[in-house]
């Protein structure tokens, strides 16, 4: 089980997390601001709000792993 998509992209099994390029579109924005002469103990402290499950059906296959039915109900992505 990995934290970002990416992996699970790569072959790993499951993820379960937030998007990565969705932080660094937030870092992003931080930076900005900072370079823009914000001060960094007046910035908010944010967490991600919106997580992801993804599966790879094809790992699964692979190690042998039935997926039940309600957990690929339940994701947001499967890969075949």
């Amino acid at each position: 089980m990995f934290v970002f998509r990416e992996w699970v992209d790569a072959g790993g099994l499951l993820s379960y997390g937030p998007s990565i390029t969705g932080l660094f579109a937030r870092v992003a924005d931080f930076v900005d601001r900072l370079a823009r002469g914000a001060k960094a103990a007046d910035l908010p402290v944010e967490q991600p709000t919106r997580f992801q499950l993804v599966l790879n059906l094809k790992t699964a296959k692979a190690l042998g792993l039935e997926i039940p039915p309600t957990l690929l109900a339940r994701a947001d992505e499967v890969i075949e």
